[in-house]
């Protein structure tokens, strides 16, 4: 994926940035005596420390009690065998997932309410002396008492034995235990004096569980495909070791062992980090960015927290582009651009904070400001996204007193963004407005994480709203990520914004976009690629692509320009021949009126012209009503396909769509 060189000092191990605390030898580990007493150091204070609960603001405060005080009158999610088993019978994981996700979050929610009230009972207590306490208690024996914490997909265990139930006595360690483990984790940190006196022997059966299902399995298994020694390494891995560090540092209370647990979380993101482009780039998306390197920033910043500077790896170069990612990718409101498994809205409860504290550790007010943006656009602490979240928003005045002071508008929205490592490009008429139309545009290949077919794609937006776009991610099913992954309609090329020379895009790394160029000027920004390698082999000698934006002059109005040129192999299936036409696909968000050489697409007030030479094509709109609440969340009940059919090759003379403001 392009000729440019890595930037090596962006790529330093955590191992050798923390130097000699990692280190062990005769005589006292230093590592073991730096993290003696690490809870009394955390940022997030146990529910005894009442001057820091006590200043939450009384806004965010009511608002996650009214929620509490909701979820007290709902029942408990049940997790059931049936469920579960789903996975293996019918393709469908959802039904477990959304239940164990809803208990986390109705865990999560309590613990956050009788953190906040304070509340505590003796254990002799009659019932409702501590209702938001004593429910959270029961939730998490709920979650101590499921027999897996395993999403049904990931448990490879339970297939190879060809069996549709989990093995208690073989856990497997996945992202749902990661969550199970980190949530329990903090949940005992932060109300552990209270639990002692309310339910003794809680605290001991949280720890059992969490050291049986995630921390001896890490130990003991050290081939665990998400660890990526061969190179491979994915969100799953700072995911899972952020959670194996939560519970290292507070629920572990074996010195020694904890400070083995730390090193080998180290020795893991490392692994992940050495994949990291040094442009900050994340192929899987902004989605997968909080899933991903966001997890990487959580466990850097509890690093710090737990050793301070000896073990405080946060000034490594890449962590500043990295951290720039998704304000490098916004369109506007919670609008991005969503390449792969990505939604086109970002899914509302992430943990703005995170970014703002990383904006100011870098003392960068592009990635501060966007944070602010989208904090303001709900609540300050969103608890679905974590109970660590959460509780770190919760204890951040920083952040709270940022949200309420004046915004200082998009000043995040760059004219231009070129990520090479990951072969995305995005531009704008003008530098810190959203106002007239973007571009992105990638090249890349087919065998990213979490890919779609859409090797030469791109999207336009107008006032920041995308009317030229990538469907995303449809719900998740058992076959989602494996042979018949490809199946979905989503993901299919004929369903991006892509040549189809007459066949469809190949999976896999080596179809791949060659001769990958980028023209950025004060008039415009272009995107220039060979997208042949992208199909079958010897369907196609060449297919260039352009895709350009153009600023506005004196004498023209602002534009994007898709321009084609193509030549069939020799012999090859292809434009020439009636049976197999070129078609160019356009998939559109809104109302679409078609007429010849020419559709008009309007949403939300926006409209855009799309324009053609009718004597070189012809044009043909079907519509997709939507039914997967995924895509509905974005796109509303259907999306519309604008397909031009091509009538004879363009080796010499492109083909030409252009796109404007309908005045």
């Amino acid at each position: 994926m392009g000729t440019v060189e890595p930037d090596s000092a962006a790529h330093r191990s955590l191992r050798d940035r923390l130097g000699p605390v990692l280190e062990t030898g005769p005589g006292a580990d230093p590592l073991v005596e730096l993290l003696r007493d690490v809870r009394a150091r955390l940022r997030v204070p146990d529910v005894t420390a009442r001057p820091v609960w006590d200043a939450v603001d009384a806004a965010t405060r009511r608002g996650l009690l009214d929620e509490a005080a909701a979820e007290l009158r709902r029942d408990a999610p049940v997790l059931t065998a049936s469920d579960w088993a789903r996975t293996f019978r019918d393709g469908v994981r959802t039904a477990y997932e959304d239940a164990a996700r809803r208990l986390r979050e109705r865990t999560t929610l309590l613990v956050l309410a009788a953190t906040l009230t304070g509340e505590v009972a003796a254990a002799d207590a009659p019932p409702g002396a501590a209702p938001h306490l004593d429910a959270a208690a029961d939730a998490l024996v709920a979650l101590a008492e499921a027999s897996t914490w395993c999403w049904a997909p990931h448990d490879r265990f339970a297939d190879s034995r060809g069996e549709v139930l989990p093995d208690p006595d073989r856990p497997f360690l996945d992202l749902g235990a990661a969550e199970v483990a980190s949530l329990l984790a903090w949940a005992d940190h932060v109300l552990g004096p209270h639990l002692d006196r309310r339910i003794p022997g809680l605290r001991r059966r949280l720890r059992r569980e969490v050291d049986l299902r995630v921390l001896t399995p890490f130990e003991r298994v050290r081939d665990w495909h998400w660890i990526g020694r061969d190179g491979d390494a994915h969100n799953w891995n700072p995911w899972i070791h952020g959670a194996v560090l939560a519970a290292a540092l507070l629920l572990t209370d074996d010195e020694e062992r904890r400070a083995r647990l730390v090193r080998l979380v180290v020795e893991g993101l490392d692994h992940y980090l050495a994949v990291l482009p040094d442009d900050g780039g994340i192929d899987e998306g902004v989605a997968y960015w909080w899933q991903g390197a966001g997890r990487l920033l959580e466990a850097l910043d509890l690093l710090a927290d737990a050793g301070g500077p000896p073990l405080d790896a946060r000034d490594l170069p890449v962590f500043g582009p990295l951290s720039r990612f998704p304000s490098r990718m916004h369109l506007a409101g919670d609008w991005y651009v969503n390449a792969g498994d990505a939604p086109a809205r970002l899914w509302p409860d992430q943990p703005w904070h995170l970014l703002f504290q990383w904006g100011e550790r870098l003392a960068d007010p592009g990635v501060r400001a966007h944070a602010l943006a989208r904090g303001r656009d709900g609540a300050a602490v969103r608890p679905r996204a974590g109970l660590a979240r959460a509780l770190a928003g919760l204890t951040d005045p920083r952040w709270h007193r940022a949200l309420t002071a004046p915004a200082a508008g998009s000043t995040w929205l760059s004219r231009e963004t070129w990520l090479p490592r990951v072969q995305v490009l995005v531009a704008r008429e003008a530098a810190a407005t959203a106002a007239g139309l973007t571009l992105a545009a990638k090249a890349g290949h087919n065998g990213e994480r979490h890919n779609h077919l859409d090797v030469g794609s791109y999207w336009v937006a107008l006032d920041g709203r995308p009317l030229v776009v990538d469907i995303g991610q449809p719900t998740y099913t058992a076959s989602s990520f494996g042979p018949d992954r490809y199946r979905a309609w989503p993901l299919r090329s004929a369903w991006h914004n892509v040549p189809e020379p007459g066949a469809a895009q190949q999976p896999g790394p080596t179809h791949a976009a060659d001769d990958v160029r980028v023209d950025l000027t004060p008039t415009g920004a272009a995107l220039h690629a060979e997208l042949a390698g992208a199909y079958p082999p010897g369907l196609l000698r060449s297919w260039r692509r352009s895709l350009r934006l153009v600023r506005a002059t004196r004498d023209s109005p602002a534009h994007i320009l898709v321009e084609d040129r193509w030549t069939p192999a020799p012999g090859a299936p292809g434009p020439a021949r009636p049976a197999h036409p070129v078609l160019l696909r356009h998939v559109l968000s809104g109302d679409v009126e078609l007429a010849e050489g020419r559709a008009r697409v309007t949403a939300e007030g926006c409209a855009l012209s799309i324009t053609w030479n009718p004597a070189r094509a012809t044009a043909h709109l079907d519509h997709r009503p939507l039914d997967d609440p995924l895509l509905r969340a974005s796109w509303g009940d259907r999306l519309a396909r604008l397909t031009l059919t091509l009538t004879a090759p363009c080796a010499e003379e492109p083909f030409t769509v252009r796109m404007e403001r309908s005045r």
